[in-house]
């Protein structure tokens, strides 16, 4: 089960990464709750509520992996994991171009994460 907290909380942590993305931590202080419910008023507090949430999921379920898998394994998978994520999301959401040297080291990435499940206690 662990294993499978690790990727919730990859995938956790490529929201939060995202979300942490489009926040604009200036226009915070401008959001009242007259603008609430305008676009701008959304693109204020929607990027917020999805940094505090995926945040907190991304810790909840990561601690709850480094309870049954070493601590260095669980972070490395963790961050490999949501390397590749990431990645993954830019390309096929945001449109952005991978080049063969960024497939082949993700690959390696994804190798490293296998080993580390395999061999791992």
């Amino acid at each position: 089960m662990a294993w499978i907290y690790l990727i919730i909380a990859s995938a956790f942590e490529t929201c939060w990464t995202f979300s942490f993305k489009y926040l604009e931590f200036r226009k915070i202080s401008t959001l009242r709750f007259s603008n609430l419910l305008t676009p701008e008023g959304y693109m204020v507090w929607i990027p917020l509520l999805g940094y505090i949430v995926f945040g907190i999921g991304n810790i909840y379920f990561l601690s709850l992996a480094m309870k049954q898998i070493s601590i260095a394994t669980a972070f490395a998978v963790w961050t490999a994991v949501s390397i590749v994520l990431i990645k993954l999301t830019e390309v096929f959401i945001t449109k952005a171009t991978i080049s063969f040297p960024e497939i082949f080291f993700l690959s390696v990435t994804v190798a490293g994460i296998i080993g580390l499940k395999i061999y791992s206690n």
